[in-house]
């Protein structure tokens, strides 16, 4: 590992986030874990609705902070705003002005009604990159429709290949809508900041929930193109690969992922089936796909006779990608994650000390750290202005 930089890839740059449960928190917090100066505007009433969110941790003098809110708000500084009042509304504008980048998630309009729009602001910072994240984009038929994690995975056709064949559909067990579209607009927003700083023009981004879960779907969206058939829930299974899937092993479930020839030859040696290598309905990858029912009919009693740890060690020592099926207590306190650092120390508000997981992502000449703690509603009130305004002040 390189010698750590002195400062961190985003240092300087100053995000203006207006953020509400995840998708615009979590485009934000992904800013601020790499050192941009994150001041996340909460309404004086409570704040961002996600700071009422269990758990909440008690001190034990009473003093309650979600730990949820942490997650996604470490790294950051809250200021509070009534966005009703126009002498605090000509504040954040002052403050817009001294930003490069705006996060927002409010429904479309809201923010233009108030005159804190992409328009309104960019017209006295034009290199201004204004981020907009929504259920389904700013215009079009359904762009006034509210949204929420699950509507949106339901809209997108994501539900449609989650759960187990024939079942009912199901959603992710993590919410995908809002994460998806938080990283696609991370991710744009760092394009659009390195043009303006190039050019002075900045732009305003339009980031759906729904165009960013049908931008993950490649594989299933190419399928239908590609056959014009829709693609179908398969639990575990891939529709391409075989066997490539959970089995149940005598004490518990686990999975495999033997993509490709060599890897089923490892497998069939495995559980004493190897003359299921010269099956013509395994020869192939598609093969096998297309056969995976009767596949599994035959490797699962085979995979009843021995544990979980046997399997995982036999498909080790031959090389086939295999994995228990980990909650996440497991994972985190695993050592893979212990030796990747994943999981750090972070400081609530109320003086409890808890855990949190890092930015996962490692770079040479940055090491990430919680050097900010997740704030108190309003705990920078006076702090930005004076640091963000600082050249107003004195003239």
């Amino acid at each position: 590992m390189a010698e750590s930089l002195t400062k961190p890839p985003l240092a300087g740059v100053r995000v203006l986030e207006f953020g509400q449960i995840a998708a615009g928190p979590f485009a934000g917090s992904l800013l601020a874990d790499l050192g941009a100066d994150v001041v996340k505007v909460e309404r004086p009433d409570g704040g961002d609705g996600m700071r009422a969110w269990p758990p909440l941790t008690d001190n034990g003098a009473g003093d309650v902070y979600s730990e949820n809110f942490a997650s996604l708000n470490r790294n950051k500084r809250s200021i509070t705003a009534n966005l009703k009042d126009p002498d605090e509304v000509a504040r954040l504008k002052r403050l817009a002005g001294e930003c490069d980048v705006v996060v927002e998630n409010f429904r479309p309009g809201v923010l233009d009604r108030l005159g804190l729009g992409y328009a309104a602001l960019s017209a006295d910072n034009a290199a201004l990159v204004y981020c907009s994240i929504s259920g389904y984009g700013q215009t079009g038929p359904y762009h006034k429709k509210g949204a929420f994690d699950v509507t949106v995975q339901g809209m997108s056709g994501l539900m449609s290949v989650t759960g187990e064949k024939g079942g009912d559909p199901v959603k992710a067990g993590v919410p995908v809508g809002d994460f998806c579209a938080g990283l696609y607009a991370g991710y744009t927003v760092l394009a659009k900041l390195m043009q303006a700083r190039e050019t002075g023009q900045g732009g305003h981004i339009d980031c759906s929930m729904l165009g960013s879960l049908l931008g993950v779907a490649a594989l299933q969206t190419s399928q239908y193109f590609g056959t014009r058939e829709a693609p179908e829930a398969l639990g575990s299974a891939h529709p391409r690969n075989a066997p490539y899937r959970a089995f149940q092993a005598s004490d518990a479930p686990f999975i495999i992922a033997a993509g490709n020839d060599k890897l089923w030859e490892q497998v069939a040696h495995a559980v004493g089936l190897s003359h299921l290598t010269e099956d013509p309905r395994f020869a192939t990858q598609f093969l096998r796909a297309q056969n995976q029912d009767a596949m599994f009919d035959l490797l699962q009693p085979e995979f009843e006779k021995q544990t979980v740890a046997y399997w995982l060690t036999e498909m080790d020592s031959r090389g086939v990608p295999c994995s228990p099926i980990n909650t996440y207590p497991e994972v985190l306190e695993g050592e893979q994650v212990r030796h990747m650092n994943l999981v750090r120390p972070v400081t609530l508000p109320n003086g409890h000390r808890t855990r949190t997981t890092a930015f996962p992502i490692q770079m040479t000449g940055y090491d990430f750290e919680v050097f900010r703690n997740p704030p108190k509603l309003g705990a920078h009130n006076d702090d930005v202005l004076a640091d963000w305004l600082s050249a107003e002040v004195a003239t």
